[in-house]
């Protein structure tokens, strides 16, 4: 949520970062300030009629132990009306406050600077690229046809059991998801990220302090009697974590990883760009979150992006970063990068991962600061990406290595793995 006081001192520059969006903002941040300065009249009005009634209250007093009854009793008809008003103008104060909190929820958070103006993935700007694609037959396997071969997913058993969108790992295939998970933990961990495992579902209010709710709740897979929410994402567990702390500047920068399965309910549109481990309902996912202090979260950002981008080389995966244009970044970002591997039998680029940065949107909601040197609660700055979500990276992995009779693995993994090929 953007942080009302930005929107009053920095309109122009708001206005002018959300039209990247494609949003009609100038409309909605008029309405925003109007619906502040509404709020702001009442609040003065209260404090007003407040302050007589207090004064009012200790004058009746002396006017009663000075036997002054006739005028006592004038004031106390004064107060009497005034304590109707206050409590009529206390609820319109609510109310305003209420009006006020919803017209700010609908905003999105304003871009970085440095991101463009577009409408779709279409107007993506390409920032960097590393390695060279594989080159491959025209009759090259995609990698559902590869795990059918070898028999290390079974698509159509997830279905039986669950649902499309659910594959079940066997044998070597289920190994190589173990070992891909402890492999990026152990290379964040490595890096200074501290390993945590938080729970699977959260509550409500968790799934509005990082943005989720009430953006995503079609997306989220929702449990209506125990009214929790599977998590989309291990973000939303972990930057929950700080929810209500005022951390010291000392603590800065917190960087945490967590594995867990991610629940989307919205896996996407029919055809091959979902099929197999393209888009998937249940899928696991190693996250990185940080914790920043404002005047370092873009160095942070630049620092993610590298760390990503080495696990990938690691990995022997050619890549792309893009960075998002305003009109495909999700709601709570400010500034993204996408990290796309090439899949040579389907002759796509697979997104993998996303490292983003959110200012302070995200813990204006979760009421998340630090104390600063002068002993002044700041808002932190919050980022997150992923290191790295697993089915594209395995899709990758099968198509780019498969030689036609085994896969090839990376090094990196034989130790993790047990073993070299499939």
């Amino acid at each position: 949520m953007l942080v009302l006081q930005d929107i009053r001192d920095q309109t122009d520059r708001i206005i002018h970062a959300l039209n990247k969006r494609n949003l009609d903002s100038k409309t909605i941040i008029d309405q925003i300030l109007k619906a502040d300065a509404h709020r702001r009249s009442l609040q003065t009005r209260l404090d007003d009629l407040r302050n007589e009634a207090n004064l009012i209250g200790k004058q009746v007093g002396n006017l009663q132990r000075e036997g002054k009854k006739e005028e006592a009793q004038a004031l106390m008809q004064r107060s009497a009306e005034l304590k109707e008003t206050i409590k009529q103008l206390t609820e319109q104060l609510r109310e305003s406050e209420d009006q006020l909190r919803d017209l700010l929820l609908t905003v999105p958070n304003a871009p970085a600077e440095v991101v463009k103006q577009g409408t779709s993935a279409d107007d993506n700007e390409i920032v960097g690229t590393w390695g060279a694609a594989a080159a491959l037959p025209e009759d090259a396997l995609p990698h559902w046809e590869i795990a059918k071969k070898l028999d290390i997913i079974d698509f159509e058993l997830g279905v039986k059991v669950t649902g499309s969108g659910f594959p079940v790992y066997k044998g070597k295939g289920a190994r190589l998801q173990r070992a891909l998970i402890n492999y990026f933990l152990d290379y964040n961990t490595r890096y200074g990220y501290e390993e945590v495992q938080p729970p699977h579902f959260v509550n409500e209010a968790s799934g509005f302090g990082t943005g989720q709710l009430p953006d995503k709740e079609g997306q989220m897979y929702y449990i209506e009697k125990d009214q929790l929410y599977a998590i989309p994402t291990a973000e939303v567990p972990v930057t929950n974590f700080f929810r209500d702390i005022i951390l010291s500047e000392s603590e800065l920068p917190k960087k945490l990883t967590a594995y867990t399965p991610c629940f989307r309910r919205e896996a996407g549109s029919y055809g091959a760009h979902v099929r197999g481990l393209n888009r998937l309902h249940q899928f696991d996912k190693v996250e990185i979150v940080v914790i920043s202090h404002p005047d370092q979260s873009l160095a942070m950002l630049d620092q993610m992006v590298e760390h990503v981008a080495g696990l990938l080389r690691s990995l022997e995966l050619p890549y792309r970063i893009l960075r998002l244009c305003g009109g495909d970044m999700g709601f709570a970002s400010a500034m993204t990068y996408d990290f796309e591997v090439w899949s040579a039998a389907q002759r796509r680029w697979l997104e993998v991962s996303s490292v983003s940065t959110f200012d302070s949107f995200q813990a204006n909601r979760l009421q998340l600061r630090f104390k600063d040197s002068d002993g002044k609660n700041r808002l932190c700055h919050t980022l997150n990406g992923s290191s790295l979500a697993l089915p594209r990276v395995v899709a990758a992995l099968l198509e780019n290595n498969w030689d036609g009779a085994q896969i090839h693995l990376p090094e990196v993994l034989h130790g993790y793995t047990g073993f070299s090929s499939i």
